[in-house]
């Protein structure tokens, strides 16, 4: 047996071999035992699956260690060898898998134990083959010299010995590696480094004599130095193998055997990286190199190498008598110069900042000896420059820079607390001074969190809270956001846990758990109760997730104090209990007592209206430590009617989260159950008593019977018709049901995979009829889900049946799949399509007769190959893409229709990518396969091509001669020709469109989807046949290949503009260039380097005739080439692209440009700016930032409108990426940026120009005491920089103080915009220790009232004011005496808000600020200011004034604030007066401040105004004024409309007796019923009539109440009036249907028809409309069944409101035909004929079809659920000797139509079954199943009906009708429909019979 044999035939031989061995003195069991560890090495040689390997691997080797060394010490040398050269050959092949290579050197090791000597001799023999046979060492050989170093022991011995040869084949191969570009910058020369490394640092003894014995002259080694120090100094651009080469260098210095000697070899190798050319000393090495570039990496690289493995006594030796040393005097200023330099490699640097400051602390005894001083005194350099370095890095955008900041901050602390203790410092004032630091940042800050965690242990939990007494409310709005809850969290943990430590040890630990909590509870009991309780979801869900589970396990008696502290009256405790519940049973081990007030409330939680409750009390039931622990029989009932009530949420994070639930409680089941078979065999064995045995198989079915029921329920909720929210979560529920309740393992997760005896369960259950959840009827109804209209739907089915469903369907189904998926595939609809190409790719996964099935569609039938089903389905889907190509090219419309392209496009994507190992196996299948795949791209390039020609016209030349894309008017116009030739008429010359006709959308579609779906195709056909395993069996795909799909990409980017075409190409093209330019072929590599050369001379040249919209596809086609390069390495394209392009726009506009055509210098900054936006860059473009932003701000000056817009748009995205992530919708608003010291370290250029910016527009000209500066275009943008910088943090360098006096003067600009926006860059720019000064000064400066001044200039400073104000009123910065002199001085300047002051604006901006000061104004001072304010508001007014109307309107919201504020009735009645003004901007400024802010709530001003309202509706009403009576009757319902704590509406109704009510009302309700105002206005005036009509008797004005309420409920009505109809049945319905219960029933059929109204608004399609309604349902429920306190004001979901209101109708609305007839109202029709004959028509082609005007609703379902009401109803009414005979004449009328439905069932399923187990068209018709639905719960309330009669009645109903119906006859009837629809898929339960 040889080595170079393929592993497959080796171990075949070797198996062989041990079956034909002669076992003579051989141990009996040995040979076999032998062979089943070959057998599981052969199953890990065929799997072409990493973990299938892997797990074979694994078996055996256990195999292996499973026989004694003694047993295979009785094989023979000739016996052992086979399985040893097997054993290496399979290491051989495994160098690049670590994990495999180690599983395998334990079998070595196992087999040395026996022969060591046979196993060195032959790793020896084949190491020695790689150095001696070859001239130089190839990438495989470098990587088998690695791994036999680094992880196999006997290979570093033989390594040891051959180590000469092995450096002399170094030295040889690295001119090769180094001479060309792709070797030297990718993998070989990556391992070419890695090898020597390697060697320096694990043969260490022997390397050292080369290196430092004298006389050494090992040229060798001397060559080896030389080329790692010229890869340092930048021979190669890949920054890994530079840093590996430092690390390499390093290592070389360690062997040194002096200290001295090493000491200066680091030195002398720093000192390298300064200077051009340099003379290097290692010892007896002496080398000379010169650098190739200086870019900071060769320092990184040797800074990096020296600190992370440089030896400790090296690093802190004393360089001179002085007491300097290497790690403080060298490596410290190169750390500190590479931190502060803006390289593109801040993730490195950093760690080497963090690795510096680890080696001082681990050197630090050293360090004392040798400095004999402290290292951080309190204001010494090095500590001032540490705490620089980190504070300015804290905030870095960079990914991981942050983290290393924080560690280096933590070993900061500790090195100091060292220093502290050796030197006897008690104080510690560095510890306080940071504090102090940390807390006076804002709370918005990341930086502020992560060094407070790190003081907490040094300054103790009440230090800190002492000096930071913000801390919880800073918390509370860090959990308030999702970037800082992590943050917080780790705050909160530590400070509960050193409390907790504090407290144990201040008592000796004698505290009791209550009394630990008592004293959590007095500092964290009122934050966490509040976050707890909180309205903001985000809040509550973090501090439940975050905080709540850590107080449990670090206070576990925090429990019953935070329980105690619930009110489940008050909203949103609730949720907290059933949080705080949840949170407990995960954190304690016991079970939770679920029974009494705990059951009841957890009901109440289960059946919520919010999501987070109904949540919370899921994960309860759910959720348990132990997941063996069984649920109760009370959990499965809760569950079992939790489930189907929520399978309709809209939220996709509660499906999410209600399937990790229900798996959650899945598992349980699933471990509870096999436990119990485990324990019955245990006992079985035992021979226990069968009375023993009883409660483990109790659990057992109850379990099983819970995973059938759930199993059902979702198959049942996928049916057709049903809502895209219970078909996502059914078939959530149904994947959590196969991945725990099935033995399918996985071979891609490493977790979650079955127990090794899940078979025994499953057998158990089978045995039992239970568990089978792969039936035929299950798989049709799977198959009706792939026709549904959305890709989620669709996606998640076809997972679950390539997953887990068998592997081949029945062959009569798979061939009418398969014509079905034909057709589908060849529809102009995109999601019949895709919905075909889906099916298409299951029928191949899932088809054994596939090849005899579409063998006779190709035109190929000579090759043999064809008859494997991979080449013959590609052959098939080639054919079909021909056909719709040559249908296209005859006529294009024609084509649109019926042979659209992308459906078979998008086929060969999901067919070729998607399907595992389909390129494998058409490569081993055929020896032609790079041919047929070469056909494929070529007939992807002419449909390409041919369809970029129909865009432009002219599709026989294609658009290949074309230079641009062509405009939009042109495409038109070509489609337009298509349209014209395709119907056979001659183009017409006529007026344009304002509506595209059917053709052009179905012709344009075809084109981008088609498109688009190339783009894909081709991207992912490169991404996977370039990949293993598919091209190391050999490339399917040519080089030329590789062109032509350049090519096709390049034609579509560059001459397509629609952006739905670009955008999906792009998809492709990201991963075609990512593989191609990591790809080893260089011919390979330079494919898109060629393209990126041709993009960018295509920006170069002159466009096109018309503008092109942000540049069309070129920026993208650079943004996707120059992604794909490699992040590790210097990305040259990037920098190439970005050098290119910025001169580009960087070049002045020519003297005779043109607006009417694309500028070079335009599409260049649109380039920029996507390659800014590109998510694939990330910080890579940051080095270029400064120009960038130079650039846009100066482009802003163009004269040329698409400059300045694309500059702008520039700017914009640079901003995004240069602050980091946007974490608020504000982009303003400070959490979205860094402080401006943070910025400036990292863009230090940016400084001085955007300085220079600002003081040349505040610098004065003529006239500046009238405000006029001079106008900068780039000002604003410089303003918006600048104010998007984090406020708050303390320039304590006072660098920051240059931008003060430029933004103070540009408050004097006469731009309104630069006043405000300067306005906000003051506050970034003002540290928080200048606040009181600034603000004194500029209230200081305020003019008096004879002080001449600008208008302008006045009203910028009282902006600075009030936005400076702002700031240190929040912050709580200002102390109470500069608060008292700076409200005086702003008292002293009244006068600018009284009349004297003729600026509107700038009296409204001191009114604000007086507002802001308001609490500590004097009172005269405000008693002057209020009557100023209403005498101005009584004053007629000029309305020609500009502004006038906002300082009114400001006036007036200010005096009804005052109102509210001082509770005085007579400023309540003033402010009350104000809605009777003439003006009307003051009326509608009060209105619109009663229905905002609703401040007046629980005050006494809430009667006044309902009084004011009242009074005041019929005259605005009469006015008609559009607007205002808008807002005045939204502020009438929220005064009048009340809603109190609980959330229920208290109505406070007007007065049925007053003369005007019943006019305004009717003034209401006849624009109800006109219905020709906004619905806006109309849902206003709904609820607004709602109201006035809550006690009234007028039953015709009720009744046209009630009709405009159930037309405004109608699905087709818009939403604001449905959401309107559902607040009104609120606000009067309740008290209707209340006294309709009550009383005896003044309105019993209103209350009827309100309740009903109530059930259509329960199934409306917007969850707004249906939460309101829920509010209905659940206040009726309560009045109905007296529910007391708590559960009265609680509101439950829609789906259980629909059942109250189903129980209420029925209880007590039954008594009459009347309300059977309401029921039968909500079922659909099922006439079957119809339905079935619609159904077998021709579809009619149409790009669109009209949606359902509620797509929410289900007829089906609410079939289903009224059908046991109906039961009960119709039993109720047969009994009741009033309406017998009514249900009686019911029953005849109704038998002959539902049986002759039942019959044309029966008749269709016949005729399908001749052909196939049914027309799959029917799977997918949502009309089919409603109908049948509906048909069903007919005949079953028909049947009940006729058996609850009698056989008398029976048989004259049958005698009535003519059918002979009996009883028994409808029930057979019934079973054998439903048998038949079963088998043909439609599901439908068999319904109580």
């Amino acid at each position: 047996m040889l080595l170079n044999a393929s592993p497959e035939k080796q171990t075949q031989a070797c198996i062989l071999f041990f079956k034909n061995l002669e076992v003579k003195n051989v141990h009996v069991d040995i040979v076999g035992r032998i062979i089943k560890f070959l057998e599981k090495l052969n199953e890990c040689v065929r799997s072409s699956v990493k973990r299938c390997r892997e797990r074979s691997l694994d078996q055996a080797l256990q195999l292996l260690q499973g026989v004694a060394v003694e047993e295979l010490s009785t094989l023979e040398d000739s016996h052992i060898l086979p399985v040893e050269q097997l054993v290496l050959l399979l290491q051989l092949e495994t160098v690049t898998n670590s994990t495999a290579f180690k599983k395998l050197e334990q079998i070595t090791l196992k087999i040395a134990e026996v022969n060591k000597p046979l196993v060195k001799t032959e790793i020896e023999t084949c190491m020695s083959n790689i150095v001696s046979t070859k001239q130089i060492l190839s990438v495989k050989d470098l990587q088998t010299v690695c791994v036999f170093l680094e992880e196999s022991c006997i290979g570093r011995e033989v390594w040891r010995g051959d180590l000469p040869l092995l450096l002399c084949k170094l030295a040889e191969s690295f001119p090769w590696v180094l001479e060309q570009e792709a070797s030297r910058n990718g993998e070989w020369g990556y391992l070419t480094v890695k090898v020597c490394l390697q060697v320096f640092q694990l043969l260490p003894g022997e390397v050292a004599p080369l290196v430092w014995a004298e006389n050494s002259n090992n040229e060798a080694v001397q060559s080896i130095l030389t080329y790692l120090l010229q890869i340092i100094r930048g021979k190669t651009s890949n920054r890994d193998t530079r840093l590996l080469a430092g690390t390499a260098v390093a290592m070389q210095i360690n062997t040194a055997s002096k200290t001295q000697d090493g000491a200066e070899a680091a030195v002398s190798l720093l000192q390298l990286t300064n200077r051009e050319q340099l003379e290097f000393c290692l010892g007896s090495l002496r080398v000379t190199v010169s650098a190739a570039v200086q870019d900071g990496v060769d320092r990184l690289a040797v800074t990096r190498a020296l600190l992370t493995c440089g030896r400790k006594d090296i690093l802190v030796h004393e360089l001179a008598s002085n007491g300097t040393c290497l790690l403080l005097d060298v490596l410290f200023p190169a750390v500190s110069c590479l931190c502060e330099e803006n390289l593109d490699c801040h993730y490195y640097t950093f760690q080497v900042f963090s690795s510096w400051l680890q080696c001082v602390k681990e050197c630090l005894e050293d360090i004392w000896e040798v400095t004999g001083t402290r290292l951080l005194t309190e204001n010494s350099s090095l500590i001032q420059k540490l705490t620089q370095l980190i504070w300015n890095n804290a905030e870095s955008p960079v990914e991981g820079v942050s983290e290393f900041v924080y560690n280096s901050f933590r070993v900061l602390l500790e090195i100091y607390r060292l220093e502290c203790e050796r030197f006897r410092d008690t104080e510690k004032p560095l510890y306080t001074s940071l504090l102090q630091r940390v807390t006076a940042l804002p709370w918005q800050a990341k930086a502020k969190y992560f060094p407070l965690c790190a003081l907490i242990p040094y300054l103790g939990t009440g230090k800190v809270l002492e000096h930071f007494t913000e801390l919880p409310r800073h918390l509370l709005n860090c959990l308030s956001t999702n970037y800082l809850s992590p943050c917080a969290s780790e705050v909160y943990k530590t400070m509960i846990q050193w409390q907790r430590q504090e407290l144990c040890i201040e008592a000796g630990n004698t505290l009791l758990e209550t009394e630990l909590a008592q004293q959590w509870a007095r500092h964290w009991l009122d934050t966490l109760s509040v976050a707890l309780t909180s309205e903001v979801t985000l809040l509550q869900n973090n501090t439940s997730s975050y905080l709540l589970p850590w107080t449990l396990r670090t206070f576990p008696a925090a429990f019953e104090v935070l329980t105690a502290s619930f009110n489940l009256s008050s909203p949103g405790h609730l949720r907290a209990w059933v949080t705080l519940l949840s949170a407990q049973r995960m954190v304690t081990a016991g079970p939770l007592p679920l029974e009494g007030a705990v059951l009841e409330t957890l009901r109440l939680g289960l059946h919520s209206l919010d999501d987070a409750v109904r949540l919370g009390a899921l994960g309860f039931l759910c959720c348990s430590p132990k997941t063996n622990q069984a649920l109760t029989q009370l959990e499965l009932s809760l569950l079992k009617e939790f489930l189907p009530l929520n399978l309709t949420c809209d939220s996709s994070p509660f499906r999410q989260l209600l399937q990790a639930a229900v798996k959650k409680a899945l598992v349980r089941i699933r471990e509870s159950c096999l436990a119990c078979l485990r324990k019955g065999k245990a006992n079985s064995k035992k021979g226990e008593s069968t009375t023993e045995t009883m409660e483990p198989v109790s659990v057992l079915s109850q379990g099983v019977e819970f995973v059938e029921w759930l199993a059902q329920l979702a198959v049942s909720s996928l049916a057709p018709g049903l809502n895209f929210q219970r078909k996502k979560t059914a078939l959530l529920l149904l994947a959590a049901v196969l991945e725990t309740c099935t033995d399918s393992w996985t071979p891609d997760k490493k977790k979650g995979q079955p127990p090794e005896n899940m078979c025994a369960l499953i057998n158990w259950s089978r045995e039992r009829g239970r568990w089978d959840f792969f039936t035929e009827s299950n798989l049709l109804v799977l198959l009706g889900c792939l026709h549904d209209g959305t890709n989620e739907i669709r996606e998640l089915t076809a997972e679950l049946l390539g997953k887990f469903f068998p592997p081949c369907f029945p062959e009569t189904l798979t061939a009418a799949l398969l014509e079905h998926a034909g057709k589908a595939m060849c529809s102009p609809r995109v999601q019949e399509a895709q919905a075909g190409a889906i099916m298409m790719k299951i029928v191949y996964q899932k088809s054994e007769t596939l090849s005899s099935l579409v063998k006779n569609n190709c035109k190929e039938r000579n090759d043999s190959a064809q008859d494997v089903k991979s080449v013959s389905f590609l052959l098939y889907l080639l054919c079909e893409l021909d056909d719709h190509y040559i249908t296209a090219t005859r006529d294009m419309l024609q084509a649109a229709r019926t042979r659209p392209i992308h459906g078979v496009i998008t086929t060969l994507q999901r067919y070729l990518v998607e399907v595992p190992d389909a390129l494998i196996s058409i490569q081993k299948a055929t020896t032609n396969g790079q041919d047929i795949l070469s056909r494929l791209v070529e007939t992807v390039r002419k449909i390409s091509m041919f369809l970029l020609g129909v865009l432009y016209g002219n599709q026989s030349s294609s658009s290949e001669e074309q230079e641009a894309p062509p405009s939009f008017a042109d495409m038109g116009n070509a489609i337009q020709s298509l349209i014209t030739q395709g119907r056979g008429l001659e183009q017409q010359d006529g007026g344009d469109a304002v509506l595209l006709s059917e053709e052009h959308s179905l012709i344009l579609t075809c084109c981008w989807v088609s498109l688009k779906e190339i783009g894909i195709l081709l991207g992912s056909l490169v991404e996977k046949a370039l990949a293993p395993p598919t091209a190391s069996t050999g490339s399917l795909l040519s080089i030329e290949d590789l062109k032509t799909i350049a090519k096709v990409f390049q034609e579509i980017l560059l001459k397509c503009r629609h952006w739905g075409a670009v955008e999906g190409c792009c998809v492709g093209f990201t991963k075609f260039c990512s593989v191609l330019l990591n790809h080893h072929n260089p011919d390979v590599k330079a494919i898109p380097r060629r393209m990126l050369e041709q993009g960018l001379s295509v920006l170069s040249t002159p466009r096109s005739s018309s503008v092109t919209r942000r540049a069309a596809g070129l920026p993208m086609l650079i943004l996707c080439i120059v992604v794909g390069e490699d992040a590790s390495k210097s990305r040259p394209l990037l920098a190439h692209s970005m050098s290119v392009v910025l001169e580009i726009a960087g070049t002045p506009l020519p003297d005779d440009w043109d607006q009417t055509l694309d500028l070079q210098q335009v599409c260049a900054v649109h380039i920029l700016q996507t390659l800014v936006r590109g998510s694939g860059l990330g910080v890579a473009m940051l080095q270029f930032a400064t120009a960038m932003t130079i650039l846009s701000l100066k482009a802003l000056s163009s004269p040329c409108w698409a400059m300045r817009n694309a500059a702008i748009q520039l700017f914009s995205a640079l901003c995004a990426r240069m602050l980091g992530q946007r974490r608020s919708r504000d982009d303003s608003s400070a959490q979205n940026g860094m402080s401006p010291p943070a910025f400036f370290t990292h863009y230090p250029e940016l400084k001085g120009f955007l300085l220079q910016e600002l003081q040349r527009a505040g610098d004065p000209g003529q006239g500046s005491g009238e405000g006029r500066l001079r106008l900068i275009p780039s000002l604003h943008s410089v303003l918006t920089l600048l104010a998007r910088l984090q406020p708050g943090v303390e320039d304590e360098a006072r660098s920051l103080s240059v931008f003060l006096d430029p933004l103070l003067r540009l408050a004097g600009s006469p731009i309104y915009a630069v006043r405000v926006m300067a306005s906000k860059a003051l506050v970034a720019m003002v540290s928080p220790s200048e606040h009181k000064t600034v603000l004194l000064r500029l209230v200081g400066e305020l003019p008096g009232r004879k002080t001449p001044c600008s208008h302008n200039h006045l009203h910028g400073q009282l902006l600075q004011i009030e936005a400076l104000l702002a700031r240190a009123l929040d912050t709580n910065e200002l102390q109470p005496d500069a608060m008292q002199s700076l409200v005086l001085q702003f008292e002293s300047r009244a006068w600018l808000v009284m009349s004297s002051q003729q600026c509107p604006l700038i009296r409204s901006a001191y009114l604000r600020v007086a507002t802001m000061l308001i609490r500590k104004c004097s009172e005269s001072f405000l008693e002057h200011l209020q009557e100023a304010l209403t005498k101005e508001l009584h004053t007629p007014t000029c309305r020609l004034q500009l502004g006038s109307a906002v300082f009114r309107q400001a006036a007036a919201r200010f005096l009804c604030d005052e109102a509210v504020r001082t509770g005085a009735a007579e400023k309540a009645d003033q402010a009350s007066q104000l809605l009777m003004m003439e003006d009307p901007d003051i009326r509608l400024a009060v209105v619109t401040w009663i229905a905002e802010g609703q401040r007046w709530k629980c005050t006494p001003m809430w009667n006044v105004l309902k009084k004011a309202l009242k009074d005041n509706l019929q005259t605005v009403l009469e006015e008609r004024s559009g607007e205002h009576l808008k807002v005045y009757l939204e502020a009438f319902v929220a005064v009048t409309g009340v809603t109190d704590r609980e959330g229920q509406i208290g109505g406070c109704p007007v007065p049925p007796s007053e003369p005007d009510t019943g006019e305004c009302v009717e003034a209401l309700l006849s624009m109800l019923e006109r219905a020709q105002s906004s619905p806006d206005l109309l849902s206003h005036a709904l609820c607004a009539a709602s109201l006035l009509l809550a006690d009234s008797t007028d039953t015709p004005l009720l009744e046209r109440w009630c009709e405009v309420l159930e037309r405004h409920s109608d699905p087709d009505s818009t939403e604001t009036l449905r959401l309107a109809a559902a607040r009104s049945l609120q606000l009067v319905g309740v008290a209707l249907v209340q006294k309709a219960l009550n009383t005896p029933a003044p309105h019993p059929a209103l209350a009827r028809r309100l309740v009903n109204t109530g059930v259509y608004l329960l199934q409306d399609e917007d969850p707004q409309v249906r939460g309101e309604a829920a509010k209905f349902a659940s206040l009726v429920n309560s009045l109905w069944r007296k529910l007391p306190g708590e559960r009265s004001c609680l509101h439950v979901q829609s789906s259980k409101g629909l059942l109250c209101l189903f129980e209420l109708l029925l209880q007590e609305f039954g008594a009459g035909l009347e309300t059977l007839e309401l029921f039968l109202s909500h079922l659909p029709e099922s006439d079957m004929g119809s339905v079935l004959q619609e159904l077998e028509e021709p579809e009619s082609v149409s790009l669109y079809e009209q949606d359902e005007a509620n797509v929410f609703a289900e007829p089906a379902v609410i079939s289903q659920l009224l059908l046991p009401y109906l039961l009960q109803l119709t039993e109720k009414l047969a009994f009741s000797s009033d309406h017998r005979e009514r249900v009686a004449h019911w029953v005849t009328t109704n038998t002959a139509g539902i049986l002759q439905n039942m019959g044309c069932c029966k008749l269709w399923c016949s005729r399908g079954a001749a052909a196939a187990p049914g027309p799959l068209a029917a799977l997918g018709c949502p009309r089919l199943h409603s109908a049948v639905t509906a048909l069903f719960v007919r005949a079953t309330v028909l049947l009940h009906a006729m058996e609850i009669l009698g056989e008398e009645q029976a048989a004259r109903t049958g005698k009535g009708t003519g059918t002979g119906c009996t009883p028994q006859r409808l029930r057979s009837e019934l079973e054998e429909t439903h048998r038949l629809l079963t088998q043909h898929g439609i599901f439908i339960p068999l319904l109580h019979l």
